[in-house]
Parts: structure tokens; sequence; C-alpha cells
């Protein structure tokens, strides 16, 4: 993991086209500013693991009878 020191106002740029951007410093919190392509998905961490562990409950709730059905309607 790199681990990088910033200030107010200062940021990183990431691939040459996302900039991560530190806004306001307040309370041992830190609110960063996102400047990305729009079809660029970003979540927060917590979020994204939620949504991996909801889609992996629901996976399992389907029978495989249920998938072959669905998979003969693509055909």
């Amino acid at each position: 993991m790199l681990i990088l020191t910033r200030k107010i106002g200062e940021g990183v740029v990431l691939n040459e086209n996302i900039t991560v951007r530190v806004v306001e410093i307040s309370k041992g919190v830190v609110k960063l500013g996102f400047d990305a392509p729009k079809d660029m998905l970003i979540l927060r961490e917590e979020l994204e693991r939620a949504i991996k562990e909801a889609n992996i409950e629901a996976s399992k709730s389907v029978s495989h009878d249920a998938l072959l059905d669905l998979s003969k309607k693509f055909k």
C-alpha cells in the first residue's frame, strides 16, 4: 500500500485521468473530492463490500433449474 501525506487543497493523480483531492480535514475526518470520468464508478469501501455480500447471498437463492430456464431465453 502506498501511503502519502497531503494538505487541504492538495491531491493525487491516478492513471492521468483521476484526481483525488483533500477538500477538508475536521475532527478526525478527511473529506475527499474526486475528479474522474463520468463512466467511472467510485464507491465507498463499505458500500462496495455490502454490494458484494448482497450479490453472494442473492446468488445462493437461485436454483440450478431457474438458471437453466433463464439461459434458454437468451439462446
